[in-house]
């Protein structure tokens, strides 16, 4: 009866602690990282996406070594509907995934591409950096490593 107990609240409080991961269409995606004072590192990825799991540290290091700046980085799941919301937050919450978590909520990639960038031949990894202030994006298909994105984003940052 006692394990039994430990293990409910053990459960529930996996519960408490789990972010909420909102959906998003393109469009709502792009309005939220148009805000000028911040420099976003939005990845594309899904949890059953080899390449993409493997990457996902690299955005817990890249974020440790600029501490500080303005970058705040978001990963947009593109995860089937099926996933959403209970197989991707249990994803989440086992990983223990710092970084704000999304869903894009659209599956027509003929249509949500060119609202996001059109250079995105639609593979994940993917990786878009976007700042406004400095009317900067880029975007990267494939992994890619935090030294890689620190070096983009100080460069940037130092043009302001």
């Amino acid at each position: 009866m006692r394990y039994a107990t430990l293990i409910i609240l053990f459960f529930f409080s996996l519960q408490a602690k789990a972010q909420p991961i909102q959906a998003y269409k393109a469009t709502e995606l792009m309005q939220r990282v148009a805000n000028p004072d911040t420099f976003y590192v939005v990845n594309f990825w899904a949890t059953w996406c080899g390449p993409c799991i493997k990457e996902l540290p690299q955005f817990t290091k890249l974020s440790e070594q600029l501490t500080g700046r303005p970058v705040k980085i978001l990963l947009v799941s593109l995860d089937f509907k099926e996933a959403y919301p209970k197989k991707l937050a249990a994803f989440v919450a086992k990983k223990k995934l710092q970084h704000e978590v999304v869903w894009l909520n659209e599956t027509n990639a003929n249509e949500f591409i060119p609202k996001i960038d059109d250079r995105w031949q639609g593979s994940i990894p993917a990786t878009m950096l976007y700042y406004k202030k400095m009317e900067y994006t880029n975007l990267f298909e494939g992994t890619i490593t935090a030294p890689q994105l620190q070096l983009l984003i100080e460069k940037q940052l130092a043009l302001q």
